[in-house]
């Protein structure tokens, strides 16, 4: 029985709750991380950069989920321009990059798991532990969109009510704060860091997701769109408002006390102990366990959606196809302990690495495709991108292309030579 079926809770869910779920997948251990290493390492000078890949993911997500309402899915409108080999490659290429992203997860959970066993007096290795989260993802994930959709709200909600007190009561500098607004790159280093940063706000699965999942909540014509707008500005809102907390709060209280890189997997939390007392490690801990675990489940939907849309083959969450390629390729991740032995990669690594894989690879590579569907009359008739519109997608096709270019190296340097 739904507890909470015809209540006003049951309502919100009914008309929102989609934009919860997009910015829960991006805001996993890798956002909590790469946000935390942009504060010990430069302080609140990639404020910017936060703020700028929020305006740019909402916005993107926006234009894909006219796409869904107006047309088409998106990975369908490539199918349709460039015929199923081309676009079965494509969505190859991009699911390669979920796993990549899925493998960070379940190393994240396996290791936050470890540590909180560890401190209370168990020890177990975090490679089994990742194993059995990916099993457990498996298991979870073909459940269905409304089963998780809750329970990523209350996360987000959580996590913001933690790190905004966190924030507030670390006394940051209110000049650097504003000084931070400013766009500018502290030194080359930087670079790495701000792929990261977008890779892992303007999240490229969503696109495709958002354009998919836009009909689940049964907006199919432009009396929805007052309701999308207000279900992504609502998300949005609150993984900007976090994402900016962690800086703030990392570079207030761990960049004065002589911490200038991300070491270990409990030294995010920290910020939170140094304010809140020893106890709030445990809140971390925990916070990142959940978010890193709830954002496998989409991020792993992506392939069993695209992969068979660019065949030409219409797919739903029920359909034997996508529950096999979500559990095949889910399965997949639990292989991170193997990839963590091969590349000589700790968890940490793992973590503020693979997101920038996905803004190098699959973020340009979404964003030209989504800017090309937002301008086809024959997918949007009358519902064609405007001007506007246009310049934000421009401005995210070659932000993206010119991190990708100017990171490629470094990160994938990183990897290859047994992390940072």
């Amino acid at each position: 029985m739904n507890l909470i079926e015809n209540t006003p809770l049951e309502g919100f869910f009914d008309e929102y709750g989609l934009g919860f779920v997009m910015v829960a997948s991006y805001f996993g251990s890798g956002s909590v991380f790469i946000a935390s290493s942009a504060g010990v390492q430069y302080g609140y000078a990639l404020l910017w950069a936060v703020v700028a890949a929020v305006v740019l993911g909402f916005i993107a997500q926006y234009i894909s989920a006219r796409c869904g309402i107006f047309g088409k899915p998106l990975m369908t409108f490539v199918h349709d321009r460039l015929g199923a080999p081309t676009a079965t490659a494509i969505a190859v290429v991009l699911s390669l990059g979920c796993v990549a992203g899925g493998l960070e997860l379940t190393a994240a959970v396996g290791k936050g798991i470890s540590v909180l066993l560890g401190g209370a007096g168990y020890s177990v290795g975090w490679m089994p532990l990742a194993v059995l989260c990916a099993v457990v993802a498996v298991v979870v994930g073909i459940l269905g969109y409304d089963a998780v959709e809750k329970v990523m709200v209350a996360l987000m909600f959580g996590l913001l009510i933690a790190y905004v007190v966190v924030a507030g009561g670390s006394s940051p500098s209110v000049a650097g704060m504003v000084g931070g607004m400013v766009p500018r790159i502290p030194e080359l280093g930087a670079l790495a860091l701000i792929a990261g940063i977008l890779g892992t706000t303007a999240l490229w699965p969503n696109f495709f997701l958002e354009s998919i999942l836009v009909r689940e909540k049964g907006w199919t014509d432009e009396a929805a769109l007052p309701a999308m707008r207000r279900d992504l500005g609502m998300g949005y809102a609150i993984g900007g408002v976090v994402t900016v907390a962690i800086v703030v709060a990392t570079a207030a209280v761990l960049r004065p006390a002589g911490i200038t890189e991300i070491t270990t997997y409990i030294t995010p939390g920290r910020a939170l102990a140094d304010i809140l007392g020893e106890w709030a490690l445990v809140l971390f801990l925990v916070g990142s366990i959940v978010a890193a675990f709830n954002s496998i489940v989409p991020i792993m939907w992506t392939p069993a959606y695209i992969i068979p849309q660019a065949t030409g083959r219409e797919i739903d969450d029920t359909d034997r196809v996508f529950r096999a390629i979500y559990a095949v390729g889910t399965a997949v991740t639990g292989l991170s302990p193997l990839v963590s032995i091969l590349f000589g990669l700790s968890v940490v690594d793992m973590i503020l690495l693979f997101p920038a894989v996905n803004a190098v690879v699959g973020l340009p590579i979404t964003t030209v495709c989504l800017l090309w569907a937002a301008n086809s009359s024959t997918l949007l008739d009358e519902y064609v991108n405007g001007w506007i519109l246009n310049t934000v997608g421009a401005i995210l096709v070659v932000l993206s292309v010119v991190l990708a270019v100017s990171s490629a190296q470094s990160v994938v340097g990183a990897i290859t030579g047994g992390g940072l």
